[in-house]
């Protein structure tokens, strides 16, 4: 019996995607076996089998089944074959990246003492009595109306469209309640890593004696297998985790729910650019299975599949709309007020304001708030203690030797990082140009945002929460407690803590450097900075006693932009129809469809005319007679990045099929260019990519 396997072959390389070997018998597809590749052997998946021997020849046998698993499920493979061809991927590739690393490397005699590892857990946790399950909330009219509806629909996508604090995570959890009684598997995304201990707490004390587990980068090797592995045997009935998690085996797969659908996060930017929330998508009407997109801003594509793009009928439509529109207990959201720093500025000096984070006008209600107990929460998103060191003399700025960027300044250790490749050398005592020592810091990062509160809060209760000091395991955890318990008066963060978080002690929000994304050339940045503020207002006044008094101020330069007039109002429909308007006029997502190739060389040159050579390969394929628009090539937003230049070329068409049966029949053309003159370090398509 011949078998084609997939195995994960290096990028690009000259071998198919699928391999053929040998066995003694038929197996079915999805079996997880190890073969040998070169001098290796490697872990495979079967695919497909014949009786029919393959071309080539010298086909090697399979050396081993690890047959203590049971096959992975055709719809998993089928999800797996569809991405593989819509994000332009070999299926290879993507499917054994899609396993734990460590089941890659298992033969089946570790395999074996693996899964009796794991039974071993399952039977201790199910001999420990559970704890007293978590009442069901008391549910508000529209928490009601949402479950309801979600009971008597066919499975579709739902996009639950309720502002912060409504409580969304209740109707998760109900409508989680109701899968599980129905004997199926949860599968819950959130966006990052952060969000997963507090939920994943949230759902154990709603489900006690339940399995669940969680899939994430941030567990050990061990763990993510042992996690898996419970999945893949249907012994996990509820499975958290980041985007990583849509792939997850799971056989009995009865309800999905995407938290914070908006967020970028859910989009794969390197590797195969996958989009877990539209893989999400798929693999519920694969499965006829509800998937529940949850968010306070969702995203225009997310709105214009739900309630459509404002010419076309509502009938259109691809998702069923669910609007919760008021918070739990009758809260209020925060009002939110804009403070214009060129009246601030005129007032009180520029040099009271440069040593201010936050306006003098601001610093009143700072400290009634300290003194009532309640908090304070400053968002800037931008870490470090300021973006660039200059000298006042010559001009010298903290370029990175390696990339098209500046070097990040960090007071704490006194160094000067590269956010984009690492590269970090302590601050130099003087400037390295002229010698002159007065070398001093420009803008602010949130370690300066610290510095200056703590200065103007003498006694101050100040905690910064952001990617430095939440490197150390359980670190975010113990700070979030701290904030949590009334110990922290005044938190300092970039959007780690603006979403998620159901901070009950936060009645004011100060937004401090909001303009930077207003007049960016990235057209979805509107899109991005509304939802980040909208989502930081939503920490404030979350308990219904505080939410009359709450607020949020955006320190701004531009008081009178439309964005900040739609936030004022906290009116995201209106915000959403304006900006649909623009990208309709423009040609843009969700009214075009985009893809990008990329290419990194040693030269900018080099890979340029890679893309040259790719844009003429494109047009001989009929490209424009396709109604695909290629676009030059340019230099990528950060040009270089640990001394390697990247460029990219956009192709748009008006409808997806277009665009995609072009890639398909494109990608001949590139792996032959990569192989030839024009070759360049690596290459990649992004299929609707984020940013261009």
């Amino acid at each position: 019996m011949y078998l084609t396997v997939l195995v994960q072959l290096p990028r690009h390389s000259a071998l198919d995607a699928a391999l053929h070997y040998r066995w003694t018998c038929r197996l079915p597809v999805g079996t997880l076996v190890r073969v040998p590749l070169g001098k290796r052997l490697v872990a495979g998946i079967v695919w497909h089998d014949s009786t029919e021997p393959p071309p080539q020849a010298g086909v090697r046998d399979i050396a081993e089944v690890l047959a203590a698993l049971p096959p992975l499920s055709d719809p998993w493979c089928a999800l797996l074959a569809f991405a593989a061809g819509y994000y332009q991927r070999s299926v290879g590739e993507l499917a054994l990246t899609a396993l734990p690393p460590e089941l890659r490397d298992l033969d089946a005699v570790m395999l074996a003492r693996r899964l009796k590892r794991l039974n071993k857990r399952l039977d201790a946790a199910a001999a420990v009595p559970a704890a007293d399950a978590e009442l069901a909330r008391p549910l508000s009219p529209s928490q009601a109306q949402v479950l309801a509806a979600l009971e008597g629909a066919a499975p579709a996508a739902h996009l639950i469209h309720g502002v912060t604090g409504s409580g969304k995570t209740e109707v998760y959890l109900q409508a989680a309640d109701a899968a599980l009684a129905r004997g199926e598997q949860v599968l819950v995304l959130v966006p990052e890593i952060n969000l997963t201990p507090q939920l994943e707490a949230r759902f154990a004390q709603r489900f006690p004696g339940r399995c669940l587990v969680s899939l994430h980068s941030g567990l050990t090797p061990a763990q993510r297998l042992q996690n898996w592995l419970a999945a893949h045997l249907g012994e996990a009935e509820l499975v958290l985790g980041t985007r990583m998690a849509i792939f997850a085996s799971m056989p009995r797969l009865g309800l999905i729910v995407v938290d914070e659908e908006h967020d970028p996060s859910y989009k794969q930017q390197e590797g195969a650019r996958y989009s877990a929330r539209d893989l999400a998508v798929y693999r519920g009407r694969q499965l006829q299975c509800p998937v529940l997109l949850g968010s306070a801003t969702p995203s225009l594509e997310t709105w214009v599949n739900a309630r459509g793009d404002g010419e076309s009928p509502a009938k259109s439509t691809r998702y069923q709309y669910h609007a919760m529109a008021e918070r739990i207990g009758q809260g209020e959201l925060p009002k939110v007020r804009l403070l214009d720093l060129a009246m601030v500025t005129n007032q009180y000096g520029r040099n009271a304001m440069r040593d201010c984070v936050v306006a003098p006008p601001l610093m009143k209600a700072v400290h009634e708030r300290m003194e009532r107990g309640e908090q304070t929460l400053v968002l800037l998103n931008r870490r470090g203690y300021a973006p660039v060191l200059h000298c006042t003399s010559c001009g010298w700025k903290s370029a990175c030797q390696h990339c098209s960027a500046w070097r990040v300044f960090h007071k704490l250790d006194r160094t000067l990082r590269c956010h984009h490749c690492g590269f970090t050398e302590p601050v130099p005592r003087a400037c390295p140009v002229c010698k002159d020592p007065d070398i001093q810091p420009l803008g602010r990062g949130t370690e300066r945002v610290e510095e200056q509160l703590a200065a103007q809060l003498p006694g101050a209760r100040i905690r910064r929460i952001d990617a430095d000091t939440t490197r150390l395991k359980g670190a975010l955890e113990q700070q979030l407690a701290e904030v949590h318990s009334g110990e922290v008066d005044v938190l300092v963060g970039t959007q780690i803590v603006a979403k998620g978080h159901d901070f009950r002690r936060v009645s004011l929000v100060v937004a401090v450097h909001a303009d930077a994304a207003l007049f960016s050339s990235d057209f979805r940045a509107p899109e991005r900075l509304f939802s980040l503020l909208m989502q930081a207002a939503g920490r404030a006044g979350r308990d219904p006693a505080w939410s009359a008094r709450s607020e949020m101020w955006v320190q701004t330069w531009h008081p009178a932009h439309p964005l900040y007039g739609a936030l004022v109002a906290h009116d995201f429909e209106a915000f959403a129809q304006a900006q649909l308007g623009e990208r309709r006029a423009a040609g843009l997502p969700p009214f075009a469809h985009l893809a990008l190739l990329r290419a990194e060389a040693r030269t900018q040159e080099a890979a340029q005319a890679f893309l040259h050579a790719a844009a003429q390969a494109a047009e001989a394929l009929g490209a424009t007679d396709r109604g695909v628009m290629v676009y030059p090539p340019v230099p990528a937003s950060v040009q270089k990045v640990a001394d390697v230049e990247r460029a990219q070329m956009l192709l748009e068409a008006p409808q997806r099929m277009a665009l995609q049966n072009l890639l398909q029949d494109w990608q001949g053309d590139l792996k032959a260019l990569a192989a030839g003159p024009q070759r360049v370090m690596r290459w990649a398509i992004d299929v609707d990519p984020l940013s261009i």
